[in-house]
């Protein structure tokens, strides 16, 4: 019998990946297939000594946290189309599950591949839920957590920052591997955690790709002092992936009714040269105090609002630049000659730099508020990010068709914001979301209004804020978190003989029996690296219900057994529809020689045969 490659059951190897880039580029690093750190860490110029005291940031399970950002995912993603809306043409994608196993989940398919991320995680406050991983069984403890998801993690128990950091770093690393080389990523923090976010995302995306934070007003008016002072304020960091990022600036029409003086060059504006409001004292910046030769011939000195010596807006060098190409216009008033600057209408763009400080940026009670015209009830979603936030990281990263990735969606704003802007400019982003499905408090406004868990109520305002949007892809796919549809041998300790017995049965199956086949595509798509947006186009081959991934028919999929099985006629017209791959299972054939009938025929085609 041949040797037919198999889908992989889990997701992609992260680690063999990236130890086979190092390879390509240090193979005299490697010995015996085993990496020689030291001899790595020569070739880049450092070398060991005993030196122990240098600078780290450590926390108890920072190794673990390697461990659990390297283990393979054994999950898959079923798709739920009775819940998305417009299912087979949307490119947006909204997934329900644990975002450290969806992200891995998602690294075959949307490695590279993402333009811009947003995340506003939990803020560790003492009372936030906490996602608390792992390493040995993460599907059987994701099945666990949905149950009751709801956590503390109070500052008593000692390992306050070290839970939070546990929690964020595999999945930053995870997230890193997404990202384009011209990507980037804003995390909304607060106080208690900006110190220790910088310097994971320091390890994580490299000191150097650190641009800056934003600070933002979340609040209007008074409040409760949380010590000393109102706290009305949150930060987002930012960090891109690699210097080839590039920063969309505001642009806006310039008034070319304020261009009202000409000379032969063009209209022109002017601006004081005489530096105004505070620090415009010549104590201030004594050095730009000087004497500038008026039209007449006498000397002109810069005067301070308050009528006392001033200090020009410009130092000695920009003002010879300005006096010897002609940029400085003189006027007099009140007996003395006032100098200006020329600025003259060359473009008609003016283009408006982002400031870091986001004073007059809508606040989380706008947040609120949106939901609650899309909901008609009040509370839905605690401090809920307003749609104008994420605008206007959106707007200065992400162009066309970009991917924009939230992996704590909550109640999915970034989505929100992301179909405005579409509707605005007339763009094609595309969205995925990723969030577990948080228990509501019973308590709650949201659970009283029907909504049992944090991802029912992102789901809804999706459909309603497509819905009053009306403008361009406002539909989604939705995906949840489960078991891969693969059967394989549950080790699983019992003492229950049926259970025993119901193993031992699914051995002679590929597939479990509750499975679809819709699932199983999306499973093959994930792990053979295939985005979730292809369409997936039913075709007949023969008897039998086969599957075209993309419209160019990029991968065949065919789980129908038929009567006979698949046989070499049914192998030859799949053939006809060119795919660059052909995947089935093995009990699709009727025994070993139709199967190897079939691998011969597609190698004589070129066509690269897979089994389940």
């Amino acid at each position: 019998m041949v040797d037919i490659e198999r889908v992989s059951s889990q997701s992609m190897d992260i680690e063999k990946a990236d130890l086979e880039k190092l390879k390509a580029v240090f193979p005299q690093c490697f010995s015996e297939g085993k990496l020689d750190i030291d001899k790595l860490l020569n070739l880049c110029g450092e070398y060991i000594d005993e030196d122990f005291e240098k600078y780290k940031f450590e926390w108890k399970g920072k190794s673990e946290c390697y461990r659990i950002a390297g283990k393979r995912s054994t999950g898959t993603l079923r798709p739920c189309p009775e819940e998305s809306v417009n299912f087979d043409a949307t490119n947006n994608i909204y997934i329900e599950g644990d975002n450290l196993e969806v992200l891995k989940l998602l690294q075959s398919s949307y490695y590279n591949k993402v333009k811009m991320i947003y995340i506003d995680p939990p803020y560790n406050t003492g009372n936030d839920f906490v996602y608390e991983d792992d390493f040995k069984d993460p599907m059987a403890k994701y099945k666990e957590v949905t149950q009751q998801t709801t956590k503390s993690n109070p500052e008593t128990m000692g390992r306050f920052h070290t839970n939070w950091l546990n929690m964020m770093y595999p999945r930053l690393r995870l997230a890193a591997n997404l990202l384009r080389d011209d990507g980037v990523i804003f995390i909304s923090i607060d106080e208690n955690e900006i110190t220790n976010l910088k310097k994971v995302c320091n390890e994580v995306f490299g000191e150097e790709n650190y641009i800056g934070s934003f600070i933002w007003r979340k609040k209007d008016g008074g409040g409760q002092a949380k010590e000393y002072f109102v706290i009305e304020h949150e930060f987002i960091v930012v960090y891109c992936k690699s210097q080839q990022l590039v920063w969309y600036d505001k642009e806006e029409a310039r008034d070319i009714a304020q261009y009202n003086k000409s000379d032969e060059r063009g209209n022109f504006k002017i601006t004081k040269l005489a530096k105004w409001g505070n620090t415009a004292r010549r104590e201030d910046r004594p050095s730009m105090y000087f004497g500038l030769i008026a039209p007449d011939g006498t000397e002109a000195f810069p005067i301070a609002p308050d009528g006392n010596d001033g200090r020009w807006r410009v130092g000695r060098e920009r003002m010879n630049e300005l006096l010897q190409n002609n940029l400085i216009h003189w006027e007099i008033k009140e007996g003395k000659w006032i100098p200006y600057e020329k600025e003259y209408f060359a473009n008609q763009i003016k283009v408006l730099k982002q400031r870091s400080i986001l004073y007059d940026i809508a606040n989380t009670g706008d947040g609120s508020n949106v939901l609650t015209g899309l909901f008609s009830t009040k509370d839905m979603f605690e401090n809920p990010k307003p749609i104008e936030l994420v605008k206007v990281f959106l707007e200065a990263t992400a162009k066309d068709d970009d991917i924009i990735l939230d992996f704590f969606s909550g109640s999915a704003t970034t989505a929100h914001a992301v179909m405005q802007l579409n509707a605005e400019d007339g763009g094609n982003r595309q969205f995925i979301m990723v969030q577990l499905p948080e228990l509501c408090d019973e308590k709650s406004e949201a659970y009283k209004a029907g909504y049992k868990n944090i991802c029912e109520i992102g789901k809804e305002r999706i459909r309603r804020a497509g819905a009053k949007i009306g403008k361009g892809d406002t539909g989604f796919k939705v995906f949840k978190l489960d078991t891969s549809n693969l059967v394989e041998w549950d080790s699983t300790p019992t003492q229950d003989e049926q259970i025993v017995a119901q193993r031992f049965s699914l051995l002679n199956e590929t597939i479990k029996p509750d499975r679809t086949d819709l699932d199983v595509i999306y499973e093959v798509m994930l792990k053979m690296g295939i985005p979730l947006t292809y369409k997936v186009i039913p075709t007949q081959i023969n008897d039998k219900k086969a599957y075209s991934i993309g419209e160019d028919c990029l991968v065949l999929i065919c789980l129908d057994y038929g009567k006979d099985g698949i046989t070499p006629e049914d192998i030859k017209e799949m053939c006809e529809l060119i795919p660059a791959k052909i995947v089935s299972s093995e009990q699709a054939f009727k025994d070993s020689t139709a199967l190897s009938n079939a691998y011969y025929i597609l190698k004589d085609k070129d066509i690269e045969m897979k089994l389940l």
